[in-house]
């Protein structure tokens, strides 16, 4: 492999099995090479800033009206296919150059969101919160709960497994989200519904 190869994103193993068995219930064969964009959605386009503890993970999921909570990198891979429809929910403002698709959001204030927010309005919330904290856990909780119709894709520490089943019902996943730089803290993704990633 080469060094450009290094910064091409790929889907692991179980990734791509998911998103097959995606498209195999749809009957769709997937996104056409031209329907994805190469914008300002692309993984990097807007740089990740270690102070606010944005991971960047890679990972596909199934076509949805989704919202990413502190998850810019995951926003990022599903703009760049047009059938998704994604609000990203961010506490860093850099992400306003989304546009109508970025809602400031901070966490010690969940339920502070703008009225066009409905609840129960996203098929599956996806959550990266800022901290491994039970604090900021059970606090990030409360906009999921708010925001989702049922689906909850969580990724956190290991460390968190307790308080993501407790607060939310989450059950750890075998898939381990991929992050392009190495982390001190063991990642995990949680989810509370039947999913390959979960065996």
């Amino acid at each position: 492999m080469s060094d450009s190869d290094d910064d091409v994103p790929q889907l692991s193993a179980a990734t791509l099995a998911a998103l097959q068995e995606f498209y195999a219930e749809s009957g769709s064969t997937g996104p056409e090479q031209n329907s994805i964009r190469t914008d300002k959605f692309c993984v990097g386009a807007v740089e990740e800033d270690w102070v606010h503890k944005h991971f960047f993970f890679i990972l596909m999921l199934k076509t949805a009206v989704i919202a990413c909570i502190s998850a810019p990198s995951v926003y990022q891979k599903l703009k760049q296919l047009d059938s998704v429809s994604a609000v990203l929910l961010e506490f860093d403002r850099r992400f306003a150059a989304y546009g109508d698709e970025f809602v400031f959001y901070d966490y010690n204030n969940p339920l502070c969101l703008p009225e066009d927010l409905l609840p129960q309005s996203f098929d599956i919330v996806i959550a990266d919160p800022p901290y491994l904290s039970e604090e900021c856990l059970s606090k990030v909780a409360l906009t999921i709960k708010y925001l989702t119709k049922g689906k909850i894709l969580l990724c956190t520490g290991a460390i968190m497994e307790e308080p993501a089943g407790k607060l939310m019902d989450l059950k750890i996943c075998s898939f381990l989200p991929k992050h392009n730089h190495n982390l001190a803290n063991e990642f995990r993704c949680y989810v509370n519904y039947e999913s390959s990633l979960l065996s």
